[in-house]
């Protein structure tokens, strides 16, 4: 299961795209590989020009990718992020697969 998520980043002071982020940001994707059930990988996403941010999250099973994304969803609120999305997608595994991806 693939869950996709992006939003619109909090506005000045959290820091842009970039070293100062990432320091912010590192002990939150410790956390996320450490804490959270059911997930594969996770890839984050940036938008700098567009001003929104979000990420790629393989999960075992859709129960907790949904987990994952309201409990996510209302952490990115927290922080000042606006327009949240969130899609979730099944994985055609066969095709995955030839495609070097499973």
């Amino acid at each position: 299961m693939i869950l996709q998520m992006d939003f619109a980043t909090a506005p000045p002071p959290y820091p842009a795209p970039g070293p100062a982020r990432n320091a912010l940001l590192r002990p939150l994707a410790h956390s996320i590989a450490a804490d959270t059930p059911g997930l594969v990988w996770k890839i984050w996403t940036e938008d700098a020009a567009a001003g929104r941010a979000g990420g790629l999250y393989a999960f075992t099973t859709r129960e907790h990718a949904l987990a994952y994304q309201e409990m996510h969803s209302a952490r990115v609120l927290a922080r000042g992020a606006t327009d949240i999305r969130a899609v979730l997608w099944d994985i055609n595994a066969e095709l995955t697969a030839i495609t070097k991806a499973g």
